[in-house]
C-alpha cells in the first residue's frame, strides 16, 4: 500500500467522520414553514412576507414557505405549530393574541407558554385610538372623555373581535376613562373601520398601518397614540399617556416560536437568521414605512416577555370581564 493511497483513505475516513457527526438538521434540504395563525393580508402577514426572501438568504438559501393558518383567534396554527417535529423546519410568527387567548377561552388545546420555543419577540406596531370625526367632534382625549360620559352607553366602540387584543386595547381606554361605551365585535379590522367609517360604530383602537390611508383622507381622525411613543407618520398626534392618562400602554407585537424541544442549536440558528433578515436594509425600510419598530430580542429575553404579556392580559380581560366560550 502506498503513502498516497494510505493519505486519501484516511482522508476519505475523516470525512465520512465529519459527515457523521453533524446534526441531521444541517443537511436537511426541507424548507422552513412559517405559520401564521392569521389571515392572508393582516399586518403580522405583511410583515413576515416582507422579511420572507431577507430570512430564506440568511438561513444559507433554505427556501421559506409562509402557511396562513387562521381561526379560533389563532388557536388553529398555533395547535398545528405544537404538534410539528422540533427539527427547527417549522415556526410560528405570532402576535398579541397568542397571550391573551388563555385568559379568554375556557379551555386551551396547549400551553401557550410551556408548550413552545421561544425564538425573538422581533418588534412591534402601534395601535391609534381613532374616531369617526362626523360623530365624535372632539379633538382630544379630554373632550372625548366629557363627551362620552355626557351620554352613558349612548356610544359604540368597535373592535376586531370579541376578546382581540384590538377589543382589549379599546376596553383599557374606556376603563382609564371611567366612561361606559357599547362594545361591538367585527370578524377583522377591516369591517370594523369601514364601520367607523360609516357612522354604525363611532371609534376604536386600531394597528396604525391599518388605518394610515383614512387617516390621511380624513374619513377617520386619531385621538391619540395607545403606547408610550408618538408614532413617526403622525407627529402631531400625542400619546394618550401626555395626555393625562398614563394607563394606557398597549400596542401590538410579533415573535418567531418554535414547537417545544427545539434543540438549543436550531434555536441559535433560527435567532441568527431572524436578525439578519429584520436588519436587511430593503426589509428596515419596509418596517419603517408601515411604522413598525423592529429590536429583535434574544431567545430568554422573548420567554420571560411572553410570561409578562399573558399575566398582564388576564388581568385586564378579568377587570373587563370579556369571556368566550
Amino acid at each position: 500500500m502506498t503513502k498516497t493511497f494510505q493519505r486519501r483513505t484516511l482522508i476519505t475516513m475523516a470525512a465520512a467522520c465529519l459527515v457523521a457527526a453533524t446534526p441531521a438538521w444541517a443537511q436537511s434540504s426541507s424548507p422552513l414553514r412559517v405559520i401564521l395563525p392569521v389571515g392572508p393580508g393582516s399586518g403580522v402577514d405583511t410583515i413576515i412576507r416582507a422579511a420572507q426572501n431577507a430570512l430564506s438568504k440568511a438561513l444559507g438559501g433554505q427556501s421559506v414557505v409562509i402557511e396562513n393558518l387562521p381561526g379560533a383567534g389563532g388557536i388553529t396554527g398555533t395547535s398545528a405549530l405544537v404538534k410539528a417535529a422540533p427539527d427547527g423546519n417549522t415556526v410560528a410568527f405570532i402576535s398579541n393574541n397568542h397571550a391573551v387567548n388563555p385568559s379568554v377561552f375556557k379551555t386551551m388545546p396547549y400551553d401557550s407558554l410551556n408548550d413552545i420555543t421561544p425564538i425573538s419577540v422581533v418588534g412591534g406596531s402601534p395601535f391609534v385610538l381613532v374616531v369617526n370625526p362626523a360623530k365624535v367632534p372632539a379633538k382630544n382625549v379630554k373632550e372625548m372623555q366629557a363627551l362620552l360620559k355626557a351620554k352613558p352607553g349612548s356610544f359604540n366602540m368597535g373592535s376586531s373581535g370579541n376578546g382581540t387584543i384590538i377589543h382589549l386595547a379599546g376596553e383599557m381606554f374606556v376603563d382609564a376613562l371611567g366612561v361606559q361605551v357599547q362594545h361591538v365585535p367585527y370578524k377583522g379590522m377591516g369591517p370594523m373601520l369601514t364601520d367607523i367609517i360609516g357612522g354604525q360604530v363611532e371609534f376604536g383602537a386600531a394597528a396604525v398601518p391599518a388605518a394610515q390611508g383614512h387617516l390621511a383622507s380624513g374619513r377617520l381622525k386619531a385621538i391619540g397614540v395607545m403606547g408610550k411613543q408618538r408614532v413617526a407618520s403622525l407627529p402631531d398626534v400625542p400619546t394618550i399617556a401626555e395626555q393625562g392618562f398614563p394607563d394606557v400602554d398597549i400596542s401590538g407585537w410579533f415573535a418567531v416560536v418554535g414547537p417545544k424541544g427545539l434543540p438549543a442549536a436550531q434555536v441559535e440558528r433560527l435567532h441568527k437568521g431572524v436578525v439578519a433578515a429584520f436588519n436587511d436594509p430593503e426589509v428596515k425600510a419596509a418596517m419603517a414605512k408601515q411604522d413598525n419598530v423592529i429590536n429583535p430580542t434574544t431567545p430568554d429575553v422573548a420567554v420571560k416577555f411572553l410570561k409578562s404579556e399573558q399575566d398582564r392580559y388576564a388581568r385586564l380581560v378579568t377587570k373587563a370581564n370579556i369571556k368566550l366560550d
